[in-house]
């Protein structure tokens, strides 16, 4: 049976003076106890998959050989993953930052979801960051409203400290008109844990990391031993499109609510009828 949601969370004016200048907040708490409980069992049945492998309509698709095991498009990899869709907790945030407030296209759509688990050595590189930053990661805040091109959410299924592999952000980045001096090139797979400017997150269990894409990011190399367990979303414009051209399966999306249905199909495809 589907747990109670928590009371919805709405951005505050502190919060949008902090996510403005800084490009990330915390949400402590954000995941519920029980919420959380079904998701660690889901990460617990996952199957043994090998790099590209299918898994229904989820795939392991590792960004590289050291960011660890990434299961994307993970909405489909089971009902836990369905009730963060729309979660009380940040769905009033994505949609004030990134879901074109005040317009006529107003909603948000996830472009890309992800279940992720990084063990002993494993990082990810450095990459984002306001110079010469793509559109999809885009922040800007005009006219009293905000135009981001993705807000991401990272939720913590185990606690996340030091040696943990914490995300690491360079606070402010996603404004910056210059490049990084001493690092931040992805392809050359830079490091995060020694580059000036770059602090951790650390996260409780249940928490959740708010950040715009265009936020210099990466995650800090995990030196203990065990697993370091993280779900990602990310919400861009009701335009966009998936990542890497995943499409969510009709028998999810017909089982949805209005409400989270919308946000993974925000326009529904226009086609004649069936002859």
């Amino acid at each position: 049976m589907e747990s109670r949601n928590p009371e919805s969370r709405k951005p505050s004016p502190l919060d949008d003076f902090l996510f403005d200048l800084r490009g990330y907040l915390i949400l402590e708490n954000a995941v519920e106890p029980e919420l959380l409980g079904d998701l660690i069992q889901a990460f617990d049945e996952f199957p043994d998959l090998e790099p590209g492998e299918w898994w229904g309509n989820a795939q392991r698709r590792d960004y590289t050989e050291e960011t660890g095991f990434e299961l994307h498009n993970c909405v489909e990899a089971g009902e836990p993953f369905e009730r963060l869709i729309d979660h009380p907790s940040w769905i009033e945030y994505v949609l004030r930052y990134a879901g074109e407030d005040d317009s006529y296209v107003r909603g948000v759509f996830i472009d890309e979801c992800i279940a992720s688990i990084r063990r002993s050595g494993g990082h990810h590189p450095v990459h984002s960051g306001g110079y010469r930053g793509a559109m999809r990661g885009a922040y800007r805040y005009l006219n009293g409203v905000f135009r981001c091109g993705q807000v991401n959410i990272i939720v913590a299924l185990t606690d996340i400290g030091d040696g943990d592999g914490a995300t690491m952000v360079i606070p402010g980045s996603h404004k910056s008109n210059f490049p990084h001096p001493l690092g931040g090139d992805y392809a050359r797979g830079d490091r995060m844990d020694t580059l000036p400017g770059a602090i951790p997150v650390h996260l409780r269990k249940g928490d959740a990391l708010l950040f715009i894409d265009g936020l210099m990011h990466g995650g800090s190399s995990r030196t203990n031993p065990g697993e370091r367990r993280i779900l990602i979303y990310r919400y861009g414009p009701s335009w966009a499109r998936t990542r890497f051209g995943y499409e969510y399966s009709r028998p999810l999306l017909d089982r949805l609510s209005p409400e989270r249905r919308r946000i993974l199909e925000p326009v529904p495809p226009s086609r004649p009828p069936a002859v």
